[in-house]
C-alpha cells in the first residue's frame, strides 16, 4: 500500500498476563446487582425539574451543560456508574428515564446531560455528529456502511476500533427495543486475553502486532483508508484493544494485501475463544434504560433482530461516545 494507512503502530506493547480481580470475569460470576444502578426518588426528582426547565426554555440539547444544573443525586448515581465501568465489570445499565412522561427530544437532552458525569461528549462520525442513531436504515452491511445502522449480528467488538482516538466510554438510550433479539451481550477482554494465553499463546502474540483495519469511509476525502494498530496493547497496568475481527479481515480487502496465516490464525483463535458462552454475559436493554461500557477493556455484542412494521416502534437507540484526550472532533486532532 506504499504506507497509505492510518499508522497507530506506536501503540505496540510488549503481551503481558491479565490482572485478576473484577475486571477479569466470567459470566456465572455476575449477578444483576454487579451492573444494574437503579435510579433513586430523589434523582427522579431531579430529572423532572430538569425535564420541565427544558420544555420551558427552549435551546439546542447540545447546548445543554451538566454545570449549569445543582443535581446531586443524579450526580451521584452517574458517578456509582462511572465506578462500575472504571472499578467493576466494566459495564452498567441505569433503571430507568420516564420515556413515558415527557417528549423523546426532552429525554434525549436529560441523557446528555447525565452523560457529562461519564466524560466529554465527542463526535461519532468525521461530519461531527454528537448524538447517534442506532437503528436499521435498511441498508445491506457493505464497504462505508456501519453494522449499526442495519439489523445483522455484530459479533464481540469495541466501538471505533479503526480511528486515531478511540472513545473511552460508550453510552446507549433505548427509545424501543426490536420486536425480536438485538440483544446486548458482554465479555471481559481481560479475560478473552487471559484465556488466549492459556490456549493459543502463538495466535494471541499476533494480536499484539500491527495489523490493518477498515476506516468505513470515516476520514476526510483522499485520506488514507485503513488504520494499522495492534489488537491488543497496554496503557501502564490498563488494557487498551480494538477489538473487531471482522473489520480487520475487511481491512486487507480494502489495502488490497493478503493477511498473514499468523493473523488469519490469531482472528480465527479469538473468535472461539469469544464463542465461549462462559465468557460473555447477557443484558438486554429496554425502553428508558441506559446502558455505559467502557471501551477499552470490554467487548459488546448484538444479535440480528427483527423489527416492528410500524415506524415509531422500530428499534431505535441513542449512542454517546466519551473520550478525555484529544479534541472533541472525531480525530480528535488539535492543529
Amino acid at each position: 500500500m506504499d504506507c497509505n494507512y492510518l499508522d497507530c503502530s506506536n501503540e505496540v506493547s510488549s503481551m503481558r498476563r491479565s490482572p485478576g480481580g473484577r475486571l477479569c470475569w466470567l459470566a456465572p460470576e455476575l449477578s444483576r446487582d454487579d451492573y444494574r444502578v437503579t435510579l433513586p426518588d430523589a434523582a427522579r426528582d431531579e430529572i423532572d425539574l430538569m425535564a420541565r426547565h427544558f420544555d420551558d426554555n427552549p435551546l439546542p440539547v447540545l447546548c445543554r451543560k451538566l454545570d449549569e444544573f445543582e443535581l446531586p443525586a443524579c450526580r451521584a448515581i452517574m458517578a456509582q456508574m462511572k465506578r462500575i465501568l472504571d472499578d467493576g465489570v466494566g459495564f452498567a445499565v441505569l433503571d430507568r428515564l420516564p420515556m413515558d412522561d415527557y417528549p423523546v427530544d426532552t429525554m434525549l437532552a436529560v441523557y446528555w446531560v447525565l452523560g457529562q458525569e461519564i466524560g466529554r461528549p465527542v463526535a461519532q462520525k468525521w461530519n461531527g455528529q454528537m448524538i447517534y442513531d442506532v437503528s436499521d436504515t435498511g441498508a445491506d452491511y457493505a464497504y462505508g456502511t456501519r453494522g449499526s445502522h442495519t439489523s445483522v449480528e455484530l459479533n464481540f467488538h469495541t466501538d471505533n476500533a479503526f480511528a486515531r482516538m478511540l472513545p473511552d466510554y460508550v453510552g446507549l438510550l433505548c427509545r424501543n427495543p426490536a420486536k425480536r433479539g438485538g440483544v446486548s451481550r458482554f465479555c471481559s477482554l481481560y479475560s478473552v486475553h487471559q484465556r488466549m494465553l492459556e490456549r493459543y499463546p502463538a495466535e494471541l502474540e499476533r494480536l499484539y502486532q500491527p495489523m490493518y483495519y477498515d476506516r468505513q469511509k470515516e476520514h476526510r476525502e483522499g485520506a488514507a483508508p485503513v488504520c494499522r494498530a495492534p489488537y491488543f496493547s497496554w496503557r501502564n497496568d490498563r488494557m487498551f484493544a480494538r477489538a473487531n475481527a471482522s473489520l480487520v479481515r475487511k481491512g486487507y480487502e480494502v489495502a488490497g494485501e493478503p493477511m498473514d496465516a499468523a493473523l488469519e490464525n490469531a482472528l480465527a483463535a479469538i473468535d472461539e475463544v469469544c464463542a465461549a458462552e462462559d465468557l460473555w454475559f447477557e443484558a438486554p436493554l429496554e425502553r428508558g434504560q441506559i446502558q455505559y461500557l467502557n471501551n477499552h477493556e470490554i467487548g459488546h455484542y448484538r444479535s440480528a433482530f427483527e423489527d416492528y412494521p410500524e415506524p415509531e416502534r422500530k428499534r431505535h437507540l441513542y449512542r454517546l461516545w466519551h473520550r478525555s484526550a484529544g479534541s472533541t472532533s472525531y480525530d480528535g486532532r488539535y492543529l
